[in-house]
């Protein structure tokens, strides 16, 4: 694969290929990058309903003179005043924590520098200093962590400086999610492949579930106490009129503003487990009702309870 930042010409391959409805694979394919690069830039540019090639090349452009307009603190610096053995313990236990999860030991030992210092970003020299090592071997993390792009590069003089990305956490776990529904998705297929009554496909439509919960858990993030309220409130309502209703007619019977029902309704969509075990589904009409959550079941025992039971999930509305 090329290296280097993506172009322009990157980006509006990346916005054509979205239109046409690829997968993040395929576009990586076309794009000549790894799928971990297409998913993270796809990611930070408003995800795939609401990515622009024009917007994206300018947000990069604006990140990047964020960067270097920074006045970084060289190590020293950022570690004035603390107890530096105990900086060392703390970045030596927490790259560890990175080489356990596969991380080569010394891009782990780069990043857990950068990570504890409070400007986020060190020089070669700088690195090489503070870790003992030769610089050669500094070039060589650092190679690997931006093939990653959990850092980024900026001219300092004749030197470069090496940035942490503090996107980082963010791009982990929309990659995470992306994956996590890849796999669900591929169980699923051999499940029907298999037939759900054989012994493999029982097992790939168990592994099946189990990713699409999990994808679930990582793409729906933290809801607040009085949001979720809000969407068991919701729920509650849909429930109880045992019919489908408009984000206006929950407003009216509620009494509450339209934005606190589409927050709600919207809350109830990305966090399942509020409702647990009903899910809020939507018709083509805009119009919303709860059904059972079908991963509560297995193929053939809804199959057994509802033959023609089905969660009509149309794309909602949240932003009408």
């Amino acid at each position: 694969m090329p290296g280097g930042r993506l172009t322009e010409q990157d980006r509006r391959q990346i916005a054509s290929g979205l239109a046409a409805g690829l997968d993040y694979a395929e576009i990586a394919r076309r794009v000549g990058r790894p799928t971990s690069t297409v998913t993270r830039e796809v990611a930070r540019n408003a995800g795939p309903a609401g990515y622009r090639a024009d917007l994206a090349q300018r947000a990069t452009r604006r990140r990047a003179r964020r960067r270097i307009a920074a006045a970084p603190q060289s190590l020293s610096e950022a570690t004035r005043g603390r107890d530096d053995e105990r900086v060392r313990e703390f970045a030596e236990q927490f790259a560890g924590l990175m080489v356990d999860s596969g991380v080569p030991r010394m891009a782990a030992r780069v990043l857990a520098s950068l990570f504890t210092t409070d400007s986020g970003s060190a020089t070669a020299a700088e690195l090489a200093r503070q870790l003992q090592v030769s610089p050669a071997s500094i070039s060589k993390a650092v190679a690997y962590l931006d093939g990653l792009e959990v850092i980024r590069r900026a001219r300092e003089g004749r030197c470069e400086r090496y940035i942490l990305d503090d996107r980082v956490w963010f791009e982990a776990w929309s990659d995470s999610a992306h994956t996590t529904n890849r796999w669900a998705a591929a169980a699923e297929r051999g499940a029907e492949i298999f037939g759900v009554t054989t012994p493999v496909g029982a097992r790939l439509e168990h592994m099946g579930l189990f990713f699409a919960r999990l994808g679930r858990d990582i793409v729906g993030g933290p809801v607040d106490i009085v949001a979720g309220e809000h969407a068991l409130t919701v729920i509650a309502a849909l429930v109880h009129a045992a019919m489908p209703l408009t984000p206006e007619q929950l407003a009216a019977a509620l009494d509450w503003p339209l934005e606190r029902v589409i927050s709600a309704l919207h809350d109830a969509d990305r966090h399942p487990d509020l409702a647990d075990p009903v899910v809020v589904c939507g018709n083509e009409a805009g119009a919303y009702y709860v059904v059972a959550r079908t991963d509560r079941l297995t193929t053939a025992q809804r199959r057994r309870l509802a033959p023609d039971g089905s969660c009509s999930t149309s794309s909602p509305s949240w932003t009408r």
